[in-house]
């Protein structure tokens, strides 16, 4: 029987510091077995799950078939292991459908958990906002006031107000638990895109919101007042996405090709620019941890607004640790990678659609960007890098939207296509698909714990599925 193999590696972390003395290892060892010796060097508390990279290619089996059979590494040389902590909690697959809540009369156009993932609204073409009953998988309440289309709708951090946008150029904002009209924001001249409210970490009292508009402005509104604190004009064109980063600056989207970032007094901090088409969307770092403020994933109430505002602080500190992120996705195929702090200049050029980028999104654990396009596919580049990571294909029509696991081992895309797949990370292959939708599928979101997934679309259905 032939000797095994024998190699010489060096775990190292993630920030470029070597872990332990050089190890001289088996070349079949697993990635479950280096598992166990960086928890031993690391001399954790609890054991806790870490994903292995050689040269940036991950380890899935072994170290043998992996690296050395597959990626050409040769076993005289030392090979640098790199390790990354996962989440503790995992995720499970969501597999069946289980409500088909009708109700809306035209397309859902967005659904959206709330930050605790305890409540989930929809905004529909038939101008109303419905939120549902999670527990009983039953419409709760009906929201009626726009007239015109609702095209996007956002939970405040704290869960306590939902405000919807619409074609009929106003921002509505509801009470979730009664869903009685709290109060209606105008002043934009066409309607509304998209909308960011200001971090709980920042604002306690989360009253603040920005809303962009087809009219090339971004408004800042206080929402208890119900008037505009001020008004961000610069772009030459449509803004189609807005962010409110931890840092207390906004930031924007436009179909005048550049990215704005603002200061929170209204003043611009700086344009980015590189894309040679429309930016159709934009992706923060750091925006699983914005949108759950003080909610990790047992949604544990907390005490009081100082007691929120420290935990979404310091759920904010540790997504930022090594720096916050921007990635824009265009009608010019391409996407860029951006370390707005840093530069003007973007980190990557991430090339390979061939069609319109649609969507993009950072994985909760800031690590991976999941990018949907009208080329069918969708692609993963490394959150850090922009490097290309690889190709989900699957999809036979335009993918719309991407969503994220709360514990980043998978991603969901919703398509043109009627279906819903998931994707597995650890493999970067389809785990499920899931059928149901009569029509295309517009919207999707994954509840911050993990526990259920809602899809609308153009069926009029608002879908909801469990594990």
């Amino acid at each position: 029987m032939a000797e095994t193999q024998t190699i010489l590696a060096q775990f190292q972390s993630a920030d470029g510091d070597k872990t332990g003395p050089p190890l001289s290892l088996p070349a079949d060892v697993t990635a479950e077995q280096l598992g166990v010796l960086i928890n031993k060097f690391l001399e954790s508390e609890e054991v806790r799950p870490y994903s292995f990279y050689v040269d940036a290619k991950e380890v899935v089996h072994s170290i043998q078939r992996d690296i050395i059979d597959g990626g050409g590494r040769s076993a005289e040389e030392t090979l640098v292991i790199v390790y990354q902590p996962q989440a503790f909690f995992k995720v499970r697959a969501v597999t069946r459908c289980s409500s088909s809540l009708t109700g809306h009369t035209e397309a859902v156009l967005s659904v959206s958990f709330s930050p605790d993932g305890q409540q989930l609204a929809s905004g529909s073409g038939d101008t109303t906002v419905r939120i549902w009953d999670l527990s009983t998988e039953t419409p709760r309440v009906t929201c009626t006031g726009h007239r015109n289309w609702v095209l996007c709708i956002a939970w405040a951090p704290d869960g306590r107000v939902l405000a919807s946008g619409g074609m009929d150029n106003t921002v509505r904002l509801w009470d979730p638990a009664s869903g009685r009209k709290l109060g209606m924001l105008a002043g934009h001249r066409k309607w509304i895109t998209a909308l960011a409210w200001e971090p709980l970490h920042l604002n306690p009292a989360a009253n603040r919101m920005a809303s962009a508009s087809k009219d090339g402005t971004v408004r800042v509104w206080d929402v208890t007042l119900r008037r505009c604190l001020f008004s961000l004009s610069g772009h030459t064109a449509a803004v189609t996405c807005v962010k409110w980063g931890g840092d207390g600056r906004i930031y924007t989207g436009s179909q005048d090709k550049s990215i704005r970032i603002w200061n929170t007094d209204g003043t611009l901090h700086k344009t980015l620019s590189g894309h040679a088409h429309w930016v159709n969307t934009l992706a923060l770092s750091t925006d699983f941890a914005l949108r759950t403020g003080a909610y990790d994933h047992t949604a544990t109430q907390p005490r009081d607004r100082d007691d929120a505002q420290r935990r979404a602080r310091e759920r904010y500190a540790e997504a930022s640790g090594r720096g916050v992120r921007l990635v824009s996705g265009s009608d010019d195929f391409t996407m860029h990678l951006w370390a707005p702090d840093t530069s003007n200049k973007p980190l990557a050029r991430m090339t390979g659609h061939q069609k319109v980028v649609n969507h993009v999104s950072f994985s909760p654990d800031g690590r991976l960007i999941a990018s949907a396009s009208f080329d069918n596919s969708v692609k993963l580049w490394d959150g850090l890098t922009g490097k290309f990571v690889a190709s989900l294909r699957g999809h036979v029509a335009a993918v719309y939207q991407v969503c994220w696991s709360a514990d980043s081992r998978m991603l969901l895309s919703a398509s043109k296509d009627s279906t819903l797949k998931i994707w597995d990370l650890r493999t970067k292959k389809l785990k499920l698909e899931l059928p149901g939708h009569a029509d295309e599928v517009f919207a999707v979101d994954w509840s911050p714990g993990g526990d259920r997934v809602a899809s609308g679309g153009k069926d009029r259905v608002l879908k909801i599925w469990k594990p």
